[in-house]
């Protein structure tokens, strides 16, 4: 009830497909209420999307939960001028800062291992010229933890790493959570389940949390 159904269907991704033409498109549109069935339990058999099984030489993840997840658009302003004309000192360059805060987000995750993660998957420079030193730039991070005190410390690190830069660059700098998603411990009855099924398989197995979502 947190958005209006119409508009969540009018949405548009970048490539300007609206999620009620790509629901269409796939057969997935329909009348059918959201939740209307009850489910006690489900398992899903998934590739795991990343290294860790390949590096231990391991069959199957049991997989013990979801990590947490916060999400940001980071938007930096300065101002646009010519490459050539405009000397150093005199310059407002957008992506300075914001090249600064990729190696941060990325230091903040390698600081509190083994489950944090720091991504810039996103990262958009205008006006995106050769000659033009840049007056905007746009990226997105994307943090993600086992536990929530993490994810928060995480979040407090980035808070405290922008208001430094800002006020150290000059550059004005707007920083907005736009996803939260907190850790989520996934039953221990159904896990134990898996483990003892691949055991009995004869399977190799190895406790992994699943840094997807799910």
């Amino acid at each position: 009830g947190e958005f209006a159904l119409d508009a969540v269907l009018a949405a548009q991704d970048r490539d300007g497909v609206a999620v009620g033409e790509a629901l269409r498109s796939i057969g997935y549109a329909g009348t059918e209420t959201v939740g209307g069935r009850q489910v006690g339990a489900y398992f899903e058999a998934h590739i795991e999307q990343g290294p860790v099984l390949e590096a231990h030489a391991t069959t199957i993840g049991v997989v013990t939960g979801a990590l947490g997840q916060r999400w940001y658009d980071v938007v930096f302003t300065g101002m646009e001028a010519h490459a050539g004309p405009t000397p150093m000192e005199l310059r407002r360059d957008a992506l300075l800062p914001a090249a600064e805060l990729v190696g941060i987000a990325n230091r903040i995750a390698l600081e509190r291992p083994p489950h944090a993660r720091a991504t810039v998957g996103c990262l958009s420079v205008h006006p995106d010229s050769r000659n033009v030193i840049p007056g905007q730039v746009s990226m997105t991070i994307d943090f993600r933890a086992a536990d929530d005190a993490m994810l928060s410390d995480m979040d407090a690190a980035l808070h405290e790493a922008v208001a430094e830069l800002r006020t150290r660059s000059g550059i004005d700098i707007a920083l907005r959570q736009v996803v939260y998603f907190p850790p989520q411990p996934f039953d221990a009855t159904l896990v134990n389940a898996v483990r003892s099924g691949a055991r009995q398989l004869g399977l190799s197995e190895m406790d992994v949390i699943s840094g997807a979502g799910h």
